[in-house]
């Protein structure tokens, strides 16, 4: 526990601890029977704390969020988030878990290795991602889904949040804001059926003010990893040069 306290900044600390307990204060004043509620939104926002930082374990605990979060989805009719974290988010988590094992960054299994991908890619992956989002369409249609547009939209910007993550970028932080923007939308309506909803809702604040912070640390890491790679060769290229004659 004392190793896990100093493998965050404080900065990280204050988020977590912010953000968990915020949580819990809402659930306290309009929910105080959906404890899967609770576990799935504290599981969550530990999730993206280790994803700021690329530590794998982040992965492992979104794989755990999406069955709750699923069940969840189930209770209120938004199959698409059911049919989308079950049968999408994490199934991609798992692969994402596995791509972030086995690139580690310099060895280290704590932090992968910030990729970027190719306006080629990025232009597949939209396509890939309209083709998922039509296909989603009328399967959420057919299970007579909730708010079906904002569910809908909810699957686009999962999907490239999802194929963002198994790649390795760091815009995957900024897909997940967006998504948690349209399921702020979507828990409102939500609680307005049902006010212990709104401890959903806040859930997703949390998330998005998390995933903003994700996506400047992965910036961040993305610079820091360059740099030293850019002074490793550096080394390197000097050291061969003492063998000059």
């Amino acid at each position: 526990m004392k190793s896990l306290f100093a493998y965050f900044t404080t900065l990280e600390k204050l988020l977590w601890c912010g953000s968990a307990g915020l949580i819990i204060i809402m659930f306290c004043i309009f929910d105080r029977q959906n404890f899967l509620t609770l576990a799935a939104s504290l599981t969550g926002v530990t999730s993206l704390i280790f994803c700021a930082k690329g530590n794998p374990v982040g992965q492992l605990l979104i794989i755990i969020f999406s069955g709750m979060y699923g069940v969840i989805s189930y209770k209120f009719a938004y199959y698409g988030e059911m049919v989308t974290y079950l049968g999408m988010t994490a199934p991609m988590a798992a692969l994402s878990l596995v791509s972030w094992l086995k690139n580690p960054y310099n060895g280290n299994k704590a932090e992968v290795k910030v990729n970027s991908i190719s306006r080629r890619e990025i232009g597949f992956m939209m396509l890939l991602t309209a083709a998922v989002t039509v296909l989603f369409y009328f399967i959420l249609k057919a299970f007579g889904t909730a708010n079906l547009i904002p569910s809908t939209v909810s699957v686009a910007t999962s999907f490239a949040a999802a194929y963002l993550t198994f790649r390795r970028t760091a815009y995957f932080s900024a897909a997940y804001a967006l998504n948690d923007l349209v399921l702020i939308i979507m828990w409102i309506f939500a609680a307005m059926t049902d006010i212990s909803y709104l401890s959903v809702t806040v859930c997703f604040v949390v998330f998005f003010v998390n995933d903003l912070y994700g996506f400047v640390s992965w910036r961040k890491m993305k610079l820091r990893q360059s740099e030293t790679n850019s002074a490793n060769c550096t080394n390197k290229v000097g050291q061969q040069g003492d063998f000059i004659p």
